[in-house]
């Protein structure tokens, strides 16, 4: 049986789905060699990320986009698991960027852009020596009123293509109580690997990006159409 946490190095792209609020469920990932540990402020699970963090920390680079609203809190819980994250800050090892610096530049959202800033960022850290990448994400600015926020299924479907190319682990974070059903469901159906109530598991519900790119424009000529028509 595969343990809690843990899966083989060839899984690059993780979604990660949460219940409830921020506030009360805290997430975070740390990865380890060919071991990605995921973290929620509960107690059954702080000490595990407070040990992985620590082997992690010694080598490698993070880069986390995180709501800016929470982004002290995020800092102070990875201060908690014992990383020095102002030394990691300076060094360059630790990347921490809020929404706006990333996802909503320009106060919208461009796939495009963003898929290049996340090939920008993966092959940058290997040209500066680090062996991995661990790029975390909270996905939540899709809910806001911006312009592109429903190109998000299309690019984490995009993503399938980017991210093979790369071995560095990826976990997109969605917090279920916030998404609707047919959002959550097209997010699912884009990532391989899923960590649902904290267990690591293999997708059964993946679809292969060239098959679900098909789908996605399918059903926007469709509601062009429709909107032609009424």
């Amino acid at each position: 049986m595969r343990s809690r946490f843990c899966f083989p190095s060839h899984f690059y792209y993780v979604c990660e789905v949460i219940y409830g609020d921020r506030e009360s469920f805290r997430t975070e990932a740390i990865s380890a060699g060919n071991v990605t540990f995921a973290l929620s402020s509960t107690a059954s699970t702080r000490s595990t990320f407070a040990r992985s963090s620590k082997r992690a920390s010694s080598g490698g680079e993070a880069f986390h986009v995180v709501d800016p609203e929470l982004q002290e809190e995020h800092l102070k819980l990875l201060a908690e698991a014992g990383i020095n994250v102002h030394r990691a800050i300076d060094t360059g090892q630790l990347e921490v960027r809020r929404w706006q610096d990333a996802y909503l530049r320009g106060d919208h959202f461009d796939k495009n852009a963003m898929l290049a800033l996340i090939e920008e960022v993966l092959q940058s850290a290997n040209t500066a020596g680090y062996p991995l990448t661990r790029l975390l994400a909270h996905m939540e600015w899709a809910l806001l009123d911006k312009p592109g926020v429903d190109n998000l299924v299309e690019y984490e479907t995009r993503l399938n293509y980017l991210l093979p190319k790369h071995d560095d682990p990826v976990v997109c974070t969605y917090d279920l109580s916030k998404f609707d059903a047919s959002v959550t469901m097209d997010i699912l159906r884009s990532h391989p690997v899923v960590i649902i109530g904290g267990v690591l598991q293999e997708n059964p519900f993946f679809v292969p990006p060239d098959q679900f790119l098909h789908e996605i424009w399918e059903r926007r000529s469709a509601r062009n159409s429709a909107g032609i028509a009424s």
